[in-house]
């Protein structure tokens, strides 16, 4: 369907038939579809209009897509597909698709198409992509909540935004877990008041009533139920490799060549964070104390020449021991403890044995 015939819709005006809807997709298998997501239906059958608005379009030939992803300066975008177009791409990948009609007047579904196609053809089409505060889900949220001028239910009220997303990426999606939370920063801990993933929004709807005491969600549908299957087990992306990987670490750091090794490459992956820190505008990876557990000093520490500055040498380890000590502190109660446990130990392990390296004797 052309845009022309979109533009054509956004001059006619809704008859009392039309409805409003949103419409919330599983994950799928890919990272960028992990966490779902979320559209708006509009469905006047007195004007023939099918179609779904998607805040979710990117463009992987965008130039530079990974530092502008990083930076925080990606540009997704609306788009615009019939209802059967957008319903066909999900049955062919094998996702759940459930369907709330908002209990909305005449008035406020005008004012929600209008919204829409006025973004759609205009400069407000462009938007900068932001993980937390501005994706697909939260699009269509500030959309809804202008129109009801209620705030939605938050179900995850007391959960920060590293938990909510965490309880997401479990099921074979063990190593991009891990790297997440890597990268993500202090401001991922905290409590979460922002409806900003799919399934989240579709709780939050369902548990809203409108001003006259109405749930805001008139009805609720399955449209795609996906069958559910055993997921097959994968040991290279689960915790199980994690943890031979990291024994394979405690065996390379009995060796001097190992541990420096190690140690260097810690300590680069902590310049590593200190620039995604410093360079991105994504809030969440701002402040990231994972810098403390890979530590920049481990650079020094690993070529640090030994001779006649010994005392030097000690002071950077003790150092280093005393900020991972920190570290273990500050995520002792955080939902991914678990997962930088072993990473503690390894880099534990390679200061003793690093420590334990420097001549005794003047």
């Amino acid at each position: 369907m052309s845009l022309s015939t979109f533009k054509t819709f956004a001059q006619i005006p809704l008859s009392d038939k039309a409805e409003i809807s949103v419409l919330t997709c599983g994950p799928g298998n890919e990272l960028y579809s992990v966490f779902g997501h979320t559209a708006i239906r509009i469905f006047d059958p007195a004007k023939n209009i099918n179609t779904v608005y998607n805040f979710g379009t990117f463009d992987f030939d965008t130039p530079n897509f990974y530092p502008k992803f990083v930076k925080g300066d990606l540009q997704y975008f609306v788009s615009v597909a019939s209802y059967r177009d957008f319903i066909y791409e999900y049955q062919y990948y094998g996702r759940d698709v459930y369907e709330q009609t908002l209990n909305l007047t005449k008035y406020q579904k005008q004012q929600i198409a209008d919204e829409l196609n006025g973004t759609l053809f205009s400069d407000k089409k462009y938007y900068t992509y932001k993980f937390i505060n501005r994706n697909c889900t939260t699009m269509v949220a500030d959309i809804v909540n202008k129109q009801v001028t209620i705030s939605l239910e938050n179900s995850d009220s007391g959960k920060t935004y590293r938990e909510i997303i965490y309880s997401y990426l479990q099921d074979n999606h063990f190593y991009e877990n891990l790297g997440i939370n890597l990268l993500f920063g202090y401001k991922t801990d905290k409590i979460s008041e922002k409806l900003f993933l799919p399934k989240e929004l579709m709780e939050g709807i369902s548990n809203t009533k409108t001003k006259n005491g109405q749930p805001l969600a008139k009805s609720t549908k399955t449209i795609i139920e996906k069958t559910e299957q055993t997921k097959g087990f994968s040991f290279i992306n689960s915790f199980y490799s994690y943890l031979l990987l990291i024994f394979l670490l405690l065996i390379l750091t009995i060796k001097k060549a190992g541990y420096n090794t190690y140690l260097v490459f810690a300590g680069l992956m902590g310049l590593l964070f200190c620039f995604v820190s410093l360079y991105s505008s994504h809030n969440e990876l701002l402040l990231n104390y994972n810098i403390l557990l890979f530590n920049p000093l481990f650079i020094i520490i690993a070529i640090f020449i030994t001779k006649n500055k010994k005392t030097l040498l000690k002071r950077l380890i003790y150092i280093s021991f005393i900020l991972l000590a920190v570290y273990l502190a500050l995520t002792i109660t955080k939902v991914h403890i678990w997962l930088m446990l072993p990473l503690l130990l390894v880099n534990s392990v390679a200061l003793i044995r690093k420590m334990k390296a420097i001549p005794t004797t003047n």
